[in-house]
């Protein structure tokens, strides 16, 4: 029914939003229910909502502000950072050291430049926490000219006590491949009706998509010897790894009446390159300070297989460099290491190692004889706990006791060498002395 001078408020749209519509004398009467008001009232809700926006604050855009979480320092941990202690700790349990100078490691691939610093340029700092992180017995020393420069210009001069490496490690990264493998997948589903009218239609759009894709970051590593300045044979490590990267997204529409309403969701979520990197790094140098030290690395990195390295190092120290009692004095350190503390490192096959022998043999099925198949049972089965690092250290003291009785033993001995020949040399000059008085006695009596 229409009113001269009213607005009539449709429930039909004209377009996705609802609007006012004014109508005429000559209007005819809609099919929908209506809601009649005078047309001053249209102007008087526009000012009151504008006043309201005004004063909220909330919907006021002048005041828009929002809070984010804020962050505290963290110490960065990641799943190789244990691997590079413990690496530190098996180089003490084993006996063994080194001192390793690091060269500049950088992006040799050009991806860091094209890129736009996709890739770091410049590893070398993240390289040498990973190398000084192993500790213990691994000293690693930068090379800094530079600073050596810089403090002899301040009159420092002193560095005798300076470290001499034994090798250099040297690298980069030598492979970046984006987009080795894409996939997508996706999902629409929509469903619409004029049930209620030509005028009134409702409908639900429903849609989701998945996209994923594969990049590989490889880094290469090897050890240069000082005293020949050249590469180490068998000393590198070639470590590659995937990064991923996936997009989802979900969508719904929702046609109720004319008007569609929709929400669109979409997640993002790529691998750190820098973080992989991190991890390549710390893997690379467990691998490289395990082969230069001959040692079982791979029991530090979850689901390695052994090295065949590594094992051809320790099969020709047993076969071509040790001597029967080299081999047996080996034979009762590991011994000792494994907790037979009742064997001594004597050289020879005693009780007391011929029964630790027999009890190893027994719980781990190896020969019973003094062979290369005890020492390998025994060399790659070392525990790495407190308690063996003890025993090493018992070892240790004990040798420098040895070292040092036998410096004794060597000083008296010189000492009585020494003593016995003054002894000697004052019997020789009275001898001389007491011939030398006779003669003129002699002369005398013959006159």
């Amino acid at each position: 029914m229409t009113v001269d001078g009213f607005v009539k408020l449709s429930s039909q749209p004209i377009d996705k939003c609802s609007q006012w519509s004014l109508l005429t004398n000559n209007s005819q009467q809609s099919e929908h229910p209506e809601l009649i008001m005078p047309k001053t009232y249209p102007l008087t809700i526009y000012c009151i909502f504008l006043l309201f926006l005004s004063g909220c604050s909330y919907v006021d855009p002048r005041q828009i502000d929002i809070d984010i979480p804020s962050g505290t320092p963290e110490v960065k941990k990641t799943a190789l950072k244990e691997a590079l202690q413990k690496l530190g700790k098996m180089a003490e349990i084993y006996g063994v050291e080194t001192k390793v100078m690091l060269d500049k490691i950088s992006d040799n691939t050009g991806t860091s430049v094209h890129t736009k610093a996709e890739l770091p340029y410049d590893v070398t700092e993240i390289t040498a926490s990973a190398l000084n992180s192993i500790g213990s017995n691994i000293a690693f020393l930068p090379y800094r000219p530079d600073i050596m420069a810089n403090l002899k210009s301040l009159n420092y001069q002193n560095f005798e006590n300076k470290f001499i490496p034994s090798a250099i490690v040297t690298g980069g990264i030598t492979e970046f491949d984006r987009g080795l493998e894409t996939r997508e997948a996706s999902g629409d589903f929509g469903y619409d009706t004029n049930e209620l009218g030509d005028d009134l239609p409702l409908g639900l759009e429903y849609s989701q998509g998945k996209k994923t894709s594969v990049a590989r970051i490889t880094i290469d590593y090897n050890l240069i010897d000082i005293p020949t300045m050249s590469g180490i044979s068998g000393i590198q490590t070639t470590n590659t790894m995937l990064i991923h990267k996936g997009i989802k997204e979900k969508e719904i529409g929702l046609t109720l009446l004319g008007p569609t309403f929709g929400v669109k969701g979409e997640v993002k979520k790529v691998e750190g390159r820098h973080a992989a990197l991190r991890l390549l790094i710390q893997a690379s140098m467990v691998q490289l300070i395990g082969k230069y030290l001959d040692l079982p690395y791979w029991r530090l990195l979850p689901g390695a297989p052994s090295d065949p390295v590594v094992e051809s190092y320790v099969s020709r120290g047993w076969h071509y460099q040790m001597n029967q009692t080299m081999q047996i004095e080996k034979i009762q350190e590991l011994l000792i290491l494994h907790g037979y503390e009742k064997v001594s490192e004597t050289g020879e096959i005693d009780q007391a190692t011929q029964k630790a022998i027999e009890k190893f043999s027994k719980e781990t099925g190896c020969s019973k004889k003094i062979d290369f198949d005890l020492y390998t049972k025994l060399y790659y089965t070392v525990p790495l706990d407190d308690e063996t690092l003890q025993r090493r250290y018992a070892l240790v003291i004990k040798k420098q006791q040895e070292r040092i009785k036998a410096a004794q033993e060597e000083q008296a001995r010189l000492q009585a060498a020494q003593q016995e020949q003054a002894r000697l040399q004052a019997a020789q000059q009275e001898q001389v002395q007491q011939q030398s008085q006779n003669v003129p006695q002699q002369h005398e009596g013959t006159q």
